[in-house]
């Protein structure tokens, strides 16, 4: 049996439907929360106020910090400074995944509850207790900050999130998409395929995959038409809760692998990526890792719903590839350092991550 699974499910509480976020007192009443502070976007918390009409209640005192766009640790800092100045008792996020990423990890640091309030389905970030981290010009900072810590709610409204830019949500589909790719071949070694934790954890990937691949298309029609339909509702909620599951289920043996160490490479060496969304780099991430594994039939498979979607599926594409070989080096030994990388039943050698990456650059070339 394995010894070193670490099993973190997600939020305390969960609620998505329409009207959800009047449900909100509930839970700040479970915690005894008085002086509240809600770390907010700009345009989304403009969207977002419609709804928040708990924010009118006279039991509570409410702080607003406005977040400087990037999950980083000065922001966090910022956090941390505002909350112990002004003995603020519960955090409340609203906005997207690096919002939410940014309020987990403060509250981390403060040992102060938190709640999460989504406004788009980009990620599974308002799900899992961890938190990417980037600089404040957006470049990557290369590591992920882990903690034990849990939101007490993840709350949203589907009439919220679909007034979201779809492109975020197609690059939610995208990133969740990830989730059977990356994890399928090491969670079917046969000493990982009996932990139950991990089976519960594989059904997850395969689920986030079928309704995906399934339901896309008239997900993002429904949305574009600013209809919060059954298909929408459904993808949307796997994009930011089900998907979160995977990796608070199945720890580093279902979290992530290449597809994104690959995008943590592309945005800590490749400053131009930063024009591409998180769930879009992954997707080339995904196919990056399929070259890797030699799984061209499975590109092949793909190919037709990554050009439906408008996903990218090579640095030429993207206008991205190198003309530094150093450059490239850079990336592979950043890959390479990846614990997670190395879970693959595969060996992963700097030859073979530098050798994938002009191997598919030339197959998407053909096709």
């Amino acid at each position: 049996m394995l010894t070193d699974l670490k099993v973190k499910v997600g939020p305390q509480f969960y609620r998505y439907r329409v009207g959800a976020i009047e449900f909100v007192p509930d839970v700040l009443k479970e915690f005894s929360a008085k002086n509240i502070l809600v770390v907010h976007g700009q345009i989304s918390f403009e969207k977002a106020k419609p709804y928040l009409s708990f924010l009118d209640a006279s039991e509570y005192h409410f702080h607003f910090l406005q977040y400087t766009g990037e999950c980083s640790y000065y922001g966090a800092e910022r956090i941390v400074d505002y909350v112990e100045g002004h003995q603020i008792d519960f955090i409340i996020g609203v906005g997207g995944g690096k919002l939410t990423d940014l309020v987990g990890y403060a509250a981390h640091r403060l040992n102060t509850n938190f709640g999460v309030i989504p406004t788009l389905a980009s990620n599974c970030a308002p799900w899992t207790p961890l938190s990417v981290m980037y600089k404040e010009t957006g470049e990557s900072e290369g590591k992920t900050e882990h903690f034990l810590r849990q939101a007490a709610f993840l709350i949203t409204d589907p009439e919220l999130v679909v007034d979201a830019p779809v492109e975020y949500f197609v690059a939610g589909l995208a990133d969740t998409l990830a989730k059977w790719y990356e994890s399928d071949a090491i969670l079917q070694q046969d000493h990982l395929r009996c932990e139950p934790f991990l089976q519960v954890a594989t059904y997850t990937t395969v689920l986030c995959k079928e309704a995906i691949l399934n339901d896309s298309a008239k997900a993002i029609s429904d949305m574009k038409a600013g209809l919060a339909t059954e298909e929408f509702i459904h993808l949307s909620e796997i994009v930011f809760a089900v998907a979160g599951l995977v990796g608070g289920l199945g720890d580093k043996y279902a979290r992530n692998a290449i597809a994104h160490a690959m995008h943590d490479g592309m945005s800590k060496y490749l400053p131009a990526s930063h024009n591409y969304l998180h769930g879009e780099k992954v997707a080339y991430g995904i196919f990056y890792q399929l070259a890797v594994e030699e799984k061209w039939e499975q590109i092949e498979v793909l190919l037709p719903f990554y050009r439906e979607l408008n996903l990218p599926m090579s640095l030429q594409q993207m206008e991205l590839f190198p003309t530094d070989e150093a450059v490239i080096d850079q990336i592979v030994e950043f890959v390479d350092s990846k614990e997670k990388v190395h879970l693959l039943p595969i060996p992963i050698t700097k030859n073979l991550l530098k050798e994938s990456m002009f191997n598919l650059e030339k197959y998407i070339s053909t096709h």
